[in-house]
């Protein structure tokens, strides 16, 4: 039973120039839009900026005001008690459940203190139930945007 909503990410492709992430990160900043968290995928002709941030729909409403394509996905956010010793046991009850991970990348904020890892896994409520089962605190939209 999920204890929030999922955490929401807004991935959305970039012309690959020069200053163009920093655009975006400019924009959100500019309507009062925290990125909680950030990966990149470039390759020659575009780039793949995923975020996660403080307010998802306003950035979806921005992103629609504004005509940039965008798409979004739910993902597992968990939390690294031990910071980074606790990766390998965060990966090893994954596979021990037998699901798919997709792409990983670190929250650039601290909850609780704590480091907090993102993950794009096959089947979300089995991934959480999982994580659970082993004693993970999975964060939920409301635990990062406050």
């Amino acid at each position: 039973m999920a204890m929030g909503s999922p955490v929401r990410q807004i991935a959305v492709f970039l012309s690959n120039r020069v200053g163009a992430l920093l655009s975006i990160v400019k924009m959100l900043h500019a309507n009062h839009i925290l990125v909680l968290g950030v990966s990149v995928q470039d390759s020659v002709d575009v780039t793949v900026v995923r975020l996660i941030v403080s307010d998802p729909e306003s950035v979806e409403d921005l992103f629609m005001e504004k005509g940039i394509a965008y798409c979004v996905s739910e993902l597992v956010v968990v939390e690294l008690e031990n910071g980074a010793e606790s990766l390998a046991y965060v990966l090893q009850s994954l596979l021990n459940a037998e699901t798919n991970i997709h792409f990983v990348y670190p929250i650039l904020t601290r909850p609780r203190d704590r480091p907090a890892l993102a993950m794009c896994v096959e089947d979300i409520d089995f991934a959480v139930s999982a994580l659970g089962k082993e004693g993970y605190k999975v964060l939920y939209q409301e635990d990062l945007s406050r």
